[in-house]
């Protein structure tokens, strides 16, 4: 039996040893192995299975694929003096893990060395330069609506002589070798946003709200001066429309008129005795009914027609 415990406790023993001496290095690890602190052998950054000493060799794993750091905002005042808000990110990896072990160690530390020196050089290209130059990139024309008032005074627009890809990439280039003696590679810095800070940012609200009034304004007088202008060219085509109209109108009624007064003289000229007794009969019957007196003499030639009427016997 006590043979038996001790083949077991050494089988134990020998299954211990093999796990603590084996271990497995990731695609994205990479490993170094110190002893009693200190780095022994070279780094192993392809994967695989691989064995060390057992309790006396430590395995220390960092991460070999592209790590994201991301700063705080801060306020920083561009060349023309003008605060903004400023936040910037970047991408980086551990290309040397031996020296990132001795110098920072870990990843938390890592960080901080990141935040001492990528903000620093963040204010320090910001400060350098004015604000449309970390705001554009070129000095291509804005797809913006603008207004194309003749008598409107622009001001020119500012040039871009180093935009914002160049800055992002000045800040890489004075960060990096900052960064080299820790084993850290800054692979890409960029700017996630810019913004005013809140004083700056509701004055530049306020100019910009008077300026699309202003805007606003120009174009409702405008559109106020071409409606008076279609409404009188309407007005003036509808009197030279109805002027025109009558005129046909009254050359259509003269033209009939004309006719009327020919058919009327040819019908009445054959019998110009007929006409005038017709004619006094329309008088008579307009000027005479059960309650018209009239006084005439005998030899008035308004009665011409009724001296030598007779009424008809029964």
């Amino acid at each position: 039996m006590k043979l038996k415990g001790l083949i077991i406790a050494i089988a134990f023993l020998a299954i211990y040893v093999i796990f603590s001496c084996a271990y497995i290095v990731d695609e994205t690890e990479q490993v170094i192995i110190t002893q009693f602190g200190r780095v022994v052998g070279e780094p192993k950054q392809a994967p695989g299975l691989y064995f060390k000493l057992p309790v006396i060799q430590q395995v220390n794993v960092f991460p070999k694929n592209l790590q994201q750091w991301d700063g705080d905002p801060g306020q920083i005042p561009t060349l023309d003096k003008t605060y903004i808000w400023v936040d910037v990110f970047a991408r980086w990896r551990i290309v040397d893990p031996v020296k990132f072990f001795q110098t920072v160690n870990n990843m938390l530390s890592a960080k901080g060395r990141l935040d001492d020196i990528i903000d620093p050089a963040t204010r320090n290209f910001i400060t350098s330069h004015p604000l449309i130059e970390a705001v554009r990139l070129t000095n291509r024309e804005l797809d913006t609506f603008e207004i194309g008032l003749e008598d409107a005074q622009k001001e020119p627009s500012a040039r871009i002589f180093v935009g914002r890809d160049k800055i992002t990439k000045g800040i890489l280039e004075q960060a990096q070798p900052k960064l080299s003696p820790f084993g850290i590679e800054l692979v890409d810095v960029k700017i996630k946003r810019i913004n005013y800070v809140e004083q700056v940012r509701e004055s530049v609200y306020a100019r910009m709200i008077a300026e699309r009034k202003q805007i606003a304004e120009k174009f409702r007088s405008e559109g106020k001066g071409e409606a008076s202008k279609i409404i009188g060219e309407k007005e003036r085509d509808l009197k030279q429309i109805t002027s025109e109209a009558y005129r046909v109108a009254q050359e259509i009624i003269g033209k009939a008129e004309a006719e009327s007064t020919k058919l009327y003289a040819q019908a009445y000229s054959q019998d110009t005795e007929f006409y005038t007794f017709l004619k006094s009969l329309d008088v008579y019957s307009e000027t005479m009914n059960e309650k018209t007196s009239l006084i005439l003499s005998t030899d008035s030639d308004f009665l011409r027609y009724l001296k030598g009427f007779q009424p008809a016997r029964p």
